[in-house]
C-alpha cells in the first residue's frame, strides 16, 4: 500500500512537472507583448508615449489642482494595470515609488498602492518545487502547513517543521517567476526605447531609461535566487556583536528555488501591542536599528525595504528581526561617506558644504547650470537645519531624493543607486519612528558620528585604498629623468608637435546631422521645384517613358509640397518639443 502510494506521489509530482513547463512554453514576447499593450490600452495608457500633456505636466513645479488630479487618474490607472501584469509589473511600480525626481508626486502616491498580495497556488505546485530542488524532497521536513503564512508575487511562505524538531519558514519561489520576468524585461525595454525618444536632448543627455532598466533586472533576478538573499542574510549577521536587539534570522539550507529559515513568533512592527515592550526596550531597538543601517552603508551596501511589514518582534527573545532580505543593494564606500558628510554638516547648518558635497555624487553636461543647481541645493539644505526628522516631510531620504531630483531637473547625470538608498533610509526611519517616535531620529544618528568618522578616516588612510596613488607616484618618481631627458631632445630636434582634436558630444553631433539632413532636403526640394519649373517651359511636348513631360513635372512638384510640408511638420514639432522644455 505505500509503495502504491509513492507510485501516486510520484505520478502527481510528474503531472504537475509537466503542466509547469506547459505555462512556461505559453509565455512567449509575443505574447506578452500583446498581453502588456492590451491591458495599457484597456486601462488609457498607451498615449503616454505621445501625449504631450502628460510629459508637460510631469515636469512642472508648480501644478493646478486640476493638473495634480490628472496625474492622479494616470497614477491609479498605472497600479491597476501593474497588478494585472503581475510580478514584473508590481516590482516595477515599486522601484517608481522611489523615482520621486522622474515621476510627479501624484503619480507615485498611487503606486505606493500597489497590492503584492496574490491569491496562493496549490500546495502540490509547492511541494514539486521542493522535491526538485532538494535531493530527499519533502521527506526533509517532518510536517509542512499546507496554508502558507503569506502569499506575495514572487513567491510563498509556509510554516515548517524538519525532522529534529526545529520549526522553520520555508519560503518558495513561484514556479513561473523566473520566465515571466525575463520575457516581460525584453518587452520593457523597448517601451523605455520609445519613451528615451520622447525626452528633450538636454533630460536625455543626463537620464538613461535604459541603465535604470537594467539595474531594475539585476535587482529583480537577485531578488528570485534564494541562494542570494541567504548569502545576504549570512553576512548581516556580522552585525550581531554591535547590535544586541536587531537581529537577523538563521539560515538553514537555500537553493535557487527554495529558503529555509528560523521561523519568528512573534508581531509585526506595525502590529505589536504596545505594552509588550518597554521604554528602554524600545528605544534600544530604535538606536540598534538606525545603527545597523549606518553601519552596513559604511561597510557599502544596504537594506532598500526595511519597513514595518519585513520587522518582526519576537515574543520569546524580545528582539526585533529582519526577516526579509530580498531588496539589497550595494554602493560604493565613497558615496556613502559623501551621504554622512552631508547629514553632519546639515546638523551644523552649512548649506554651503552641503551643496559641495552633493555635486560630489553629481556629473554636470553641458546644459548644467552649476551656480543654479547649487544655489537650489543650498536653499533646500536650510529647510533640514535643527529639524527633529520626526515628519515625513523632513528627513534625510526625503532630501537625498530631493537633492536628487534637482540634479536630474538641472541636466546633471545621477546615479540610479540614490533613488533605492533613500527610499531604504526613509523605511528605516518609519520603522524606527513607528517603534519609538518619543526619541528623535536625528539625534539617534547624531550619536553614531563618531563611528562614521572613524570609518571615513579609517577608510581614506588605508593602505588598500591608497595602493593606486602610491603605484602612480613611484611610477612618475622613477620615469621622471627619462621623461624629461626625452622632452629635452624633441625641443632640441624641433620635434614637437601639437595634435588637437575637436570631439563634440553626442547631442551635438546629432543637432548637426539633424541641420545637414534639413539643408540636403531643402535643396533636394528646390532643386525639383526649378527643374519642374525648367522641363514645362521648355519641352511642353516631349514624352519620357511613356509620360508627357507635363506630367512628369507635376509629379515632382507634387512631391516638392510633400517635402515642404514635412519639414515644415518637423520644424513645428521642435518648436513645441523647445516649448515644452522652457516651462
Amino acid at each position: 500500500m505505500a509503495v502504491l502510494k509513492e507510485e501516486d506521489r510520484e505520478a502527481k509530482t510528474g503531472a504537475i512537472r509537466a503542466e509547469i513547463e506547459r505555462e512556461k512554453a505559453k509565455i512567449t514576447i509575443g505574447k506578452r507583448r500583446r498581453k502588456i499593450f492590451s491591458v495599457f490600452a484597456k486601462h488609457g495608457l498607451t498615449y503616454l508615449l505621445k501625449d504631450t500633456l502628460s510629459w508637460k505636466l510631469a515636469g512642472k513645479q508648480k501644478r493646478s489642482q486640476q493638473e495634480d488630479e490628472h496625474l492622479r487618474q494616470i497614477g491609479a490607472r498605472m497600479r491597476t494595470a501593474f497588478e494585472e501584469l503581475g510580478p514584473t509589473f508590481i516590482k516595477l511600480g515599486q522601484v517608481l515609488v522611489t523615482r520621486q525626481d522622474l515621476l510627479p508626486a501624484p503619480i507615485t502616491q498611487e503606486l505606493e498602492k500597489l497590492l503584492d498580495k496574490v491569491p496562493p497556488i496549490g500546495y502540490d505546485y509547492i511541494r514539486c518545487i521542493v522535491e526538485e530542488e532538494f535531493s530527499d524532497g519533502v521527506d526533509r521536513f517532518e510536517w509542512i502547513d499546507e496554508t502558507p503564512l503569506g502569499s506575495a508575487s514572487l513567491g510563498q511562505v509556509y510554516k515548517a517543521g524538519l525532522n529534529d524538531g526545529t520549526t522553520v519558514a520555508l519560503k518558495v519561489v513561484r514556479p513561473t517567476v523566473d520566465k515571466l520576468f525575463q520575457t516581460d524585461i525584453t518587452v520593457i525595454k523597448k517601451m523605455t526605447a520609445l519613451l528615451q525618444k520622447r525626452l528633450s536632448p538636454e533630460l536625455a543627455v543626463a537620464l538613461d531609461l535604459g541603465a535604470l532598466v537594467r539595474d531594475y533586472y539585476s535587482s529583480a533576478m537577485d531578488e528570485l535566487d534564494m541562494t542570494e538573499e541567504a548569502g545576504k542574510m549570512r553576512e548581516a549577521t556580522q552585525y550581531r556583536k554591535s547590535t544586541s536587539y536587531v537581529n537577523v534570522p538563521e539560515v538553514y539550507d537555500a537553493t535557487k528555488n527554495v529558503l529555509i529559515m528560523e521561523y519568528i513568533d512573534g508581531w509585526l512592527i506595525k502590529d505589536f501591542p504596545v505594552d509588550f515592550l518597554t521604554f528602554e526596550e524600545r528605544m534600544k531597538i530604535m538606536i540598534d536599528l538606525v545603527h545597523l543601517y549606518i553601519q552596513q552603508m559604511m561597510d557599502g551596501h544596504y537594506h532598500a525595504d526595511a519597513h514595518g511589514s519585513n520587522i518582526m518582534i519576537n515574543k520569546h527573545t524580545r528582539k526585533a528581526v529582519i526577516i526579509d532580505w530580498g531588496m539589497t543593494g550595494r554602493m560604493d564606500s565613497v558615496m556613502a561617506h559623501v551621504l554622512m558628510r552631508a547629514i553632519m554638516q546639515i546638523q551644523s547648518n552649512q548649506a554651503e558644504d552641503v551643496a559641495e558635497v552633493f555635486m560630489e555624487l553629481m556629473s554636470p553636461t553641458i546644459y548644467t547650470d552649476v551656480t543654479k543647481l547649487k544655489d537650489e541645493m543650498r536653499s533646500l539644505s536650510l529647510h533640514y537645519v535643527n529639524t527633529a526628522q520626526g515628519s515625513d516631510r523632513y528627513n534625510y531620504g526625503r532630501l537625498v531624493m530631493e537633492m536628487t531630483s534637482l540634479g536630474i531637473k538641472n541636466y546633471c547625470k545621477v546615479p540610479n543607486a540614490l533613488a533605492l538608498w533613500a527610499k531604504g533610509f526613509s523605511a528605516t526611519e518609519g520603522a524606527a519612528r513607528w517603534i519609538c517616535p518619543e526619541i528623535s531620529y536625528g539625534q539617534v544618528i547624531e550619536a553614531y558620528e563618531v563611528p562614521i568618522l572613524k570609518s571615513i578616516l579609517g577608510k581614506r588612510f588605508n593602505y588598500r585604498s591608497n595602493a593606486s596613488f602610491v603605484a602612480e607616484t613611484s611610477k612618475m618618481v622613477a620615469t621622471l629623468p627619462r621623461r624629461t631627458n626625452k622632452v629635452m631632445e624633441n625641443l632640441a630636434d624641433n620635434k614637437v608637435q601639437l595634435n588637437l582634436q575637436i570631439q563634440p558630444d553626442k547631442v551635438t553631433r546629432n543637432m548637426l546631422n539633424q541641420i545637414a539632413n534639413r539643408l540636403a532636403l531643402a535643396l533636394v526640394t528646390f532643386a525639383l521645384i526649378v527643374t519642374s519649373g525648367i522641363v514645362i517651359s521648355s519641352m511642353p511636348e516631349a514624352t519620357v517613358l511613356g509620360l508627357s513631360v507635363e506630367t512628369i513635372a507635376n509629379i515632382g512638384l507634387g512631391t516638392s509640397i510633400a517635402m515642404v510640408f514635412f519639414m515644415f511638420v518637423r520644424f513645428i514639432r521642435t518648436r513645441k518639443h523647445r516649448s515644452l522644455l522652457s516651462r
